[in-house]
């Protein structure tokens, strides 16, 4: 169930004001309540106009699309020459213990803001966006307002932030016009910069990861820009695509998966780039800064998104996101079009389920600028102490359990002793068939309570990006 649209046949865009939408709109979705709340908008790039909106301008928590505005800010301080993109920020404790996805870099690791950028955009690296904050605005709260001066100078009504990586927060509150009115701000006010939003994927150390925005590399066109996930929020994603010289940006906020958001974004887009089938919308959406917002509270898709069938939520670091950087040359749908111009006429999730263009990871590194000999130095040292960190997490791990046979999940430490000691001391004698998996007296007699499993927290809303 997804949120009431007034029928194009009784409540016709030619006949009604934006405002008296927004107020029909505010009422149905009173009614309705958030289950399976989703948000899309689709626009032009360049001009503004509105090709179609579904509960545009009603507010939503951005999740890790928060750090389109982190790059934003970072990057308005290069071009202003407050900083360039080889100035060198430290990890600090703060940094350093951001909840995932993240780098994991200790205290102390310095990082250029060019390596931060990518790691931060690619990634969705929550450690390098509180790097970058610290930074540029001296404290994340000092940062935070930066971002809020930006969003209000840009004409984003409905947007505030408290944080710069979108972890959950109360007051941190966005809309799908709002992130359109983002991404045209991007392309504008920064084009030599543009890059950053749709680099295919990084390597870092031996460790390759793709862009989390699916439509990068294999639906023909994307050119950016960044994905989101938390459980309040559900899965976010504003990607943009350009053809023919037309570039069109659409915002898909509340999707049920990650594959949900990649498939809606890429109807949006095709619908847009078809020309004919909304033609009939345009002129009565205007544009989107025009777009009426709505005063009400943000959806919690909590529920609905991590609840118990949901034991580990999913987050945007899906499996074949960290994947080695694969597919044979001319298999992807991408490539065919960049070899006749021609977009192949597959279905969305045709176009997902392919491997992405073939392209050579960036390199990503720590510590200052390097380029040739020195570059390649970096970044085997950065392989060597990857390797060295893997290796003393499988020895701490073999060191551990040695000897011991794993409890079963939810096990606690005096169910683990005393399944160890039960097999020490029938280790020579023959199991009995019948009482081979029954406790003995004495073990069950002297099980004390289960502690409390610690873990992450209830909801996860921790995995962000």
């Amino acid at each position: 169930m997804h949120f009431h649209r007034p029928s194009r046949f009784t409540l016709s865009p030619r006949s009604m004001s934006l405002r008296s939408m927004a107020l029909v709109s505010t009422v149905t979705l009173a009614m309705i309540g958030a289950a399976n709340a989703e948000a899309l908008l689709l626009v032009e790039a360049e001009t503004g106009k509105v090709l179609q909106a579904e509960n545009a301008t009603y507010p939503w928590y951005p999740a890790s699309v928060t750090k389109l505005m982190t790059a934003y800010v970072t990057l308005k301080a290069v071009k202003e020459g407050r900083i360039t993109l080889d100035t060198l920020f430290s990890v600090s404790p703060t940094a350093a213990s951001q909840s995932p996805s993240k780098m994991g870099f200790r205290p102390g690791t310095q990082v250029t803001v060019d390596n931060a950028l990518k790691m931060m955009l690619v990634k969705s690296a929550n450690d390098m966006a509180v790097v970058l904050a610290e930074g540029v605005g001296g404290s994340i709260d000092g940062f935070s307002a930066l971002m809020n001066q930006n969003a209000q100078r840009l004409g984003m009504t409905q947007t505030s932030y408290v944080n710069p990586n979108g972890l959950p927060a109360d007051g941190q509150i966005t809309s799908a016009r709002d992130l359109a009115i983002l991404a045209r701000a991007i392309i504008k006010d920064l084009p030599e910069y543009e890059y950053f939003v749709h680099i295919p994927s990084i390597r870092y150390g031996r460790r390759i990861t793709q862009n989390f925005n699916k439509l990068i590399g294999r639906y023909p066109g994307a050119d950016g820009f960044k994905t989101g996930f938390i459980c309040a929020a559900g899965y976010n994603l504003v990607a943009s695509a350009t053809r023919n010289g037309k570039r069109l940006i659409a915002v898909v906020l509340g999707a049920s998966s990650g594959q949900a958001r990649a498939v809606k974004a890429i109807q949006l887009l095709d619908r847009g780039f078809s020309n004919d089938q909304l033609s009939w919308l345009k002129p009565s959406l205007g544009t989107v800064d025009a777009l009426a917002p709505i005063d009400a509270s943000p959806p919690d898709l909590r529920d609905e998104m991590c609840n118990g069938k949901r034991h580990r939520p999913a987050s945007d670091e899906d499996q074949d996101t960290t994947a080695a950087n694969g597919g044979a040359a001319g298999t992807s749908p991408a490539l065919a079009f960049f070899a006749t111009g021609q977009a192949p006429a597959l279905k969305p999730s045709e176009l997902l389920a392919a491997a992405p263009a073939a392209s050579e990871p960036i390199p990503v590194y720590t510590g200052p600028t390097r380029s040739g000999p020195a570059l390649i130095a970096a970044v085997a040292a950065d392989v060597a102490a990857d390797d060295a960190a893997a290796a003393a997490r499988r020895h701490g791990k073999k060191t551990r359990h040695a000897g011991k046979r794993p409890p079963e999940a939810g096990a606690d430490d005096a169910t683990a002793k005393s399944a160890s000691s039960k097999q020490a001391k029938h280790a020579s004698a023959k199991p009995d068939a019948k009482t081979a998996d029954k406790p003995a007296a004495g073990d069950k007699a002297a099980k004390p309570k289960a502690a409390a499993k610690p873990g992450k927290p209830k909801n996860s809303d921790a995995k962000n990006s």
